[in-house]
Formats: C-alpha cells, structure tokens, sequence
C-alpha cells in the first residue's frame, strides 16, 4: 500500500511539471504570435507614389509641400522623394516613396525602374495638370495616361493577377460611401479592409455606364494645380462662370473612366495641400477618412473615388448658357495668341556667308577704280601721312594777308602739267599761321573728321615746318605737286 502511494504521488508529480512545461510553450507561442501580429500591422514600406504631367505643372512644388519642404529643387529625368507618414494611433512611421518623371513624354522609358509588375498594385498615380494652361489640360491627360497604359501593357504581369487588382479596382468604387453612413449595418465600408487585402470572394457587380471604363489596375488621383490663377483668367481672358464649369465637367469625365479622384490644389494659397495628403494616406495605408466631397468652391474642388456620376456632372450644365458640354473641349477653351506677357528678344541676326561677303566686297573695291587706296565713305586720309609742305588736293585753296579764318581766292594747278611753281615764302608762312590760329568748331570738316589727336599732331608738324622757314636764310626750293594728289589743304 506504501509503494502504491508512493507511485501515485510520483504521477502526480509528473503531471505538474507536464502542465507547467505547456503553459510555458504556451506563453512562448503567444509572445511569438503578438510579435507577428504587429508585425503585420505596421505601416508597410514598399508603398510608392508616381507624379505624371508636363513642365511648369506644378509637380515638384505640389511634392515639397507635403513633404514640408520650403526649398524644393527641380531635377531632370527621373527624380525619386519621399514623404514621411506617421500613424499616431499605432505610433507607427513609415516612408512613402515618390517618383516624378520628368515633363517630356519621351522620358516614358524610364517609367521601367519605377512601376514594374511586382509593385504595380502597390502604386498610386498622381496626374498634374495646371491651371495656368486651362486650354491645355485635356489633351496633357490623355497624353500622360496613354503613356502610363503603354508602359503597364509592357509588363510582364500574370493576366489573373492583373484582373485581380482590376476588381479591386472595382470594389474601391463601389464600396464608397459618404462620411457618417459607414456606421449603419450592412455599409460596404464595414468590408472595405477585406477588399483591399483581397480576401473578398463576393462578385463583382456591374459598374454604371462610363465609369472604369480604362481599369489601369492601380489608383489614380488627378490634381489641378495653381487653382489661384483662375482669378487672373477671369480678368486678363474673361473667362466666366460657364467656362471654369465646362472645364470641370471635362475633367470629372475623364476621372469616371481611370476610376480616378480629383483634385483642385494650390500650394500659393494653401487649398486642399493637407486635405491631399490625407487622402494619399487613405487610399495607401487605409487611414481614417472622413471628409466629403466639395464642389461648392470652383478653386478647391474635391471629389473621391466612388462619390461621381453623370447625374451629378449633369448639375453643371445648368450654368452653361454659351456652349454645350458636348462640344470640343479646345473649341471653347481657345488658346489665346499671347497666353502670357513674354519678354521681347532681339531679332535674330543671320551671318552672311563668309566668299559672298568677300565677293561682294571684292566687286565694290574693283569698281571704285585703282587710283588712291580705297576708303570708307565720310572718312579723309589722315593729315599725319601727307608732307606739311605739301597738300595733296585738287583745288588748291589759301588763305591771303594772314588773317584767320579768311579763305582767300583759289589757285587751280593744271593736272596736265609736271610740275607748278609754288608760291612764296611768306605765302606759306601766312598759310601755317592760319593753320595754328584756327579755332575748334570752325569751318568744321565733313563727316568722318579728323580726330582730336591727329590735329594736334597736325599742328605741332605745322609749327616746326614755320620756325624752320622762318629761320631760313634763302628762298625755298620750288614746290611741285603731282597730278595724282587731290585732297583739298583747307580740310587738313
């Protein structure tokens, strides 16, 4: 009976340490299964945001600010940011990375390193387009799209796969509803987290007419930028009411058919730039959203994914009084000839070539003869060449009795003769002294005059030719002239 006790206090035992050694394998399974489960509820990090639209659409600006950049710096290509995301509730953070391709449609190719077929479903798409260029909206949404379709259509995605992310597509517009209604039984929202993670088997109902009718797989948000500028439309083109409506019933058609939300930004003005970054946020990480449609502002118009209709586009109509929303977006929106005040530049001068402005000048120098050197019109050859003695000039002109600035009667030389007999002594004395005594601004010479140094030279030359034929003792040699000299002296 002994033993028998004792055996049964052993089992006993035994089973303790067995209880014990379960609940600590327990514990370790629950620690590792918290750790997990957190894990899978932190903000993910291969998120990514891709900026789409032309030069001068406002894309870097619009990404510094909700970065909270205050200096962004424009880059080329294909530039790569990045927004910091926190979570307070779960005192999370994360980094949600940006690509923005630069403004030239023929960088597409580089579209390759940002969106390719493992993290397409991870993307979301940002369409810019400004303000500024009201009449060039449109056809820059086309064109960005088409350039995103063709790069997506180049990936080498599973055909399922992509259908699968198309009717996720879907079911983010069908399971919107507006803020306050998620709460009531049976709301769509209340499987909104099931269908983002695609755990949801429920079909796929059909979609109202025109809408996702381009299904790219991935979400789409179209920003209108510089909405600021629209006050400078209406006073510098005399855009009205009936314009700005136009405009937004083009676009909130285009954003029915990518299944996209819209937007109506300005960083200048600070309108709907946080309201933006709340949605991101939303529609990435599915944050809390709780802010309705606004379409009461025509400057910070706001419109989720799932809210528009064609009934509700039709409202606009009713302000059209000019135009049909059916007519061509450019017929209306007309570009003006000067869209902006433009700095007037110089007119282009086109260099001549070089053997035609030689030839032309070759024909121009044989046709003025090949007597004295050629030179430009209105210009005299330098009095410094010629001898102070001797004046090289046709009609030879002196000055009688000595007085200043009094022509006297001119002597002609016979061309044809060798040589002429110059006057006398005392004739050319009187001749330099008027030289000297002549004053600046009298009997002004012809355009292209003599320079303000050539004259002086002139004079001092004129000084020592008279103190040397004053000192002279016999009479000077005869002076002759050639024929061939013909500049007048009174314009030395």
């Amino acid at each position: 009976m002994a033993f028998s006790g004792e055996r049964s206090a052993l089992s006993g035992l035994s089973d303790l340490r067995k209880e014990k050694a379960e609940e600590k394998e327990n514990l370790w399974k629950k620690i590792l299964g918290e750790v997990q489960s957190s894990e899978r509820n932190k903000l993910p990090s291969y998120k990514s945001v891709l900026v789409l639209g032309d030069n001068e659409s406002g894309k870097t600006t619009l990404i510094a600010k909700l970065q909270g950049n205050e200096d962004p710096k424009k880059g080329s290509g294909l530039e790569y940011a990045y927004i910091d995301v926190r979570d307070e509730y779960r005192d999370d953070h994360t980094r949600l990375s940006v690509w923005v391709l630069d403004g030239d449609p023929v960088h597409g190719e580089l579209l390759e390193y940002a969106v390719d077929g493992d993290n397409l479903e991870h993307t979301l798409v940002l369409l810019t387009v400004s303000m500024n260029t009201p009449w060039a909206i449109m056809d820059q949404l086309h064109t960005w799209a088409s350039t995103l379709q063709d790069h997506i259509d180049k990936l080498n995605i599973d055909p399922d796969k992509f259908k699968e992310q198309q009717d996720k597509m879907t079911r983010w517009w069908q399971d919107y509803v507006e803020p306050g209604d998620e709460l009531e039984a049976g709301s769509p929202m209340k499987r909104s987290s099931r269908n983002l993670e695609g755990g949801d088997d429920d079909p796929v109902l059909p979609l109202p007419e025109n809408v996702l009718t381009r299904n790219l797989g991935l979400h789409v948000i179209v920003v209108v930028t510089k909405t600021d500028y629209m006050s400078t439309l209406e006073k510098d083109f005399d855009y009205k009411e009936e314009h700005f409506d136009f405009i937004q019933q083009s676009i909130r058609k285009f954003c029915l058919q990518y299944g996209a939300a819209l937007f109506y930004t300005s960083v200048k003005e600070d309108k709907n730039c946080d309201l933006l970054y709340k949605y991101l946020v939303h529609r990435i990480y599915n944050f809390p959203f709780r802010t309705p449609a606004l379409v009461v502002e025509k400057d910070a118009v706001f419109i989720p994914a799932g809210w528009d209709n064609d009934k509700k586009i039709a409202i606009l109509y009713e302000n059209m009084h000019t135009m049909s929303p059916d007519d061509y977006y450019t017929d209306v929106i007309v570009k003006p000839p000067v869209a902006r005040k433009t700095v007037a530049r110089e007119a282009e001068v086109i260099a001549e070539e070089e053997q035609s402005f030689l030839a032309r000048h070759l024909t121009q120098l044989q046709a003025g003869g090949t007597g004295a050197p050629h030179t430009p019109q209105g210009r005299q050859e330098s009095p410094l060449r010629q001898s102070p003695a001797v004046q090289k000039t046709s009609d030879r002109r002196v000055s009688t009795g000595g007085q200043p600035n009094q022509i006297g009667s001119p002597k002609k030389i016979e061309s044809g003769k060798a040589g002429v007999t110059a006057p006398s002594e005392g004739v050319l004395a009187n001749f330099f002294n008027s030289l000297l005594s002549k004053k600046t601004g009298t009997n002004s010479p012809s355009p292209g005059a003599i320079k303000t140094n050539d004259k002086a030279a002139m004079r001092s030359d004129a000084a020592a030719e008279l103190d040397r034929l004053t000192r002279a003792k016999k009479p000077s040699a005869p002076v002759t002239v050639n024929n061939a000299e013909t500049n007048n002296s009174s314009e030395c």
